[in-house]
């Protein structure tokens, strides 16, 4: 008998620790949902230029926002940026291999990396004031760097029908730029 008791007892001691666990992991994937989903109700309703869908997508795409409170999410933003913006000058790079034969399409490709190549320092900077909690100094560096996205659209745009091959990666730095500028005016 006192064999079953004690087997009773420690598969429901068992059983009490497996939900709790549970009940833990539970609470935090919540916690991480509701600073993400309140982060970008105030994003989308703050700049219309920021689609509710993207940032959640964005930010739940990083481990990183596990665990994370608004300045973290500020932080893991504004490195969004950096990756989106090193990802796109190798493509750019890669596109300047491969499109040879349209120099206009050329010409904006080569102003376009320069471009990009110049947002990257300016991210790394703005990392820097993020973690210094100099905020108007990020939020002047990741302005640069939504002005860097929306200049190598245009270029594409001066002639009459050529096609930015970079619009969707354009978009994305400038909405990505914007979701991390809404985050450090909630901070300010």
């Amino acid at each position: 008998m006192w064999l079953n008791l004690s087997s009773s007892s420690s598969s429901s001691s068992s059983s009490s620790l497996l939900m709790f666990s549970l009940f833990l992991f539970t609470s935090h994937a919540l916690a991480e949902q509701d600073i993400i989903d309140s982060t970008c109700q105030k994003c989308s309703k703050h700049d219309p230029n920021i689609a509710y869908n993207f940032c959640v997508t964005s930010l739940q795409a990083d481990p990183r926002t596990y665990r994370a409170d608004l300045h973290k999410l500020g932080l893991i933003s504004i490195k969004l940026v950096h990756h989106n913006l090193t990802t796109t000058r190798q493509r750019i790079k890669e596109m300047l291999k491969e499109m040879a034969n349209d120099p206009y399409i050329r010409a904006c490709l080569d102003d376009c990396l320069e471009l990009y190549s110049g947002a990257i320092d300016k991210i790394k900077q703005s990392i820097q004031d993020y973690k210094s909690k100099h905020y108007e100094d990020a939020n002047i560096h990741i302005s640069s760097v939504m002005d860097a996205s929306n200049t190598c659209e245009d270029g594409f745009k001066e002639k009459e029908g050529a096609v930015s091959p970079l619009t969707k990666r354009n978009n994305n730095v400038f909405q990505l730029s914007a979701i991390a500028l809404t985050i450090i005016n909630m901070l300010q």
